[in-house]
């Protein structure tokens, strides 16, 4: 049990401020996110240090399209979320115990060594915090990405962005994209499929996007988030922080506690249609569709990017403009591809 950061004693019990829930425990109790507890009178966390998951995947599977095309990242995970939503995709490790056995033990350094065995910072991307919700990870998420940021290596967060103010602003210098899950545009979805609060992760869309690099994902669930008036006001509120931020529409699965059936291609291809009148960059994931992944040319539609599953083609670009108009395109890539 690592000492926690981030709470407050009151009286004979704990508040833990590291998300918006601000759990009040006694002594033994846990929080809803299942890794943190009052032992002792303090605040510790059972899953410091512990990877319940340890990949390497190419970093569009986070998924993020506009940050280091093509290249590969090392992917890690641990046990419990601060959501209960009741669709989770992963939720064998989202709602996973450190008490239940499994994982293995690794260190910041661990994870350092690991990255310079395959090559420096000009070769790899670094690390993603991923699989699980990375903020219930928050002490070895800030030890781990503060010692790769001192070392050159990129770091990434794919997150539900339910974490407080603070806590975030601590650990943003040290991350340099995250992919936030936007669960819907609806306070109600929020509350009753999920057990927690739109206005915080609409919070940290705007902070994060003012300091690193963001996309945002939203699993559309037929009948539930998916309805035009929801979807023009989500890319209205994206396109205010920045047309240019990629928005990817991800088709539902049944899974965990929900059994409606997966959403119709029709229902992605509209949806793509919705926000593509106020954003540049629209994708759709888990689902077939000819360009469906392609990044295009805002300004003249020329093929920019093409990606067949997870195989990128960098085929329309001079560093970061398009190779036919010569229009700046929003992307982060390697110093050496940029262009002069």
């Amino acid at each position: 049990m690592h000492k926690a950061r981030f709470y407050a004693k009151e009286k004979d019990r704990v508040r833990c401020l590291l998300c918006p829930r601000r759990c009040l425990l006694k002594e033994g109790q846990e929080g809803i996110c299942g890794v943190r507890a009052v032992v002792e009178g303090e605040l510790r966390t059972a899953n410091y240090g512990l990877c319940a998951a340890i990949h390497w995947d190419p970093i569009e599977k986070k998924p993020l399209y506009h940050f280091y095309p093509g290249r590969a990242v090392l992917s890690l995970g641990t046990y419990g979320c601060n959501l209960l939503c009741s669709f989770c995709q992963n939720w064998t490790l989202s709602r996973g115990r450190p008490s239940a056995g499994g994982g293995t033990a690794i260190s910041p350094e661990q994870v350092l060594e690991a990255l310079r065995r395959e090559g420096g910072p000009d070769d790899l991307l670094g690390a993603a915090f991923t699989y699980n919700e990375p903020t219930v990870w928050y002490e070895f998420v800030l030890d781990t990405a503060r010692l790769l940021h001192g070392h050159g290596y990129r770091n990434v967060l794919v997150t539900n962005g339910f974490i407080s103010r603070g806590p975030l602003e601590t650990l943003l210098p040290y991350i340099d994209a995250l992919n936030i899950d936007v669960k819907a545009f609806s306070d109600g979805f929020y509350r009753q499929y999920c057990r927690g609060m739109r206005r915080p992760v609409l919070e940290t869309v705007e902070l994060a996007a003012a300091k690193a690099h963001v996309e945002v994902t939203c699993l559309l669930i037929p009948t539930l988030n998916d309805g035009p008036a929801e979807l023009e006001q989500l890319s209205g509120w994206l396109a205010g922080i920045s047309p240019d931020l990629p928005l990817h529409f991800s088709r539902y699965f049944p899974q965990y506690k929900l059994d409606l059936p997966p959403t119709p291609v029709e229902t992605m291809r509209a949806a793509r249609e919705i926000a593509l009148r106020k954003l540049r960059h629209v994708y759709l994931g888990n689902v077939e569709l000819p360009g469906a992944s392609d990044t295009f040319c805002p300004e003249c539609q020329n093929l920019l990017i093409s990606r067949r599953g997870y195989r990128t083609r960098i085929t329309g670009l001079d560093g970061n403009l398009c190779r036919r108009c010569r229009s700046k395109v929003s992307l982060v890539l390697p110093p050496a591809e940029k262009e002069e």
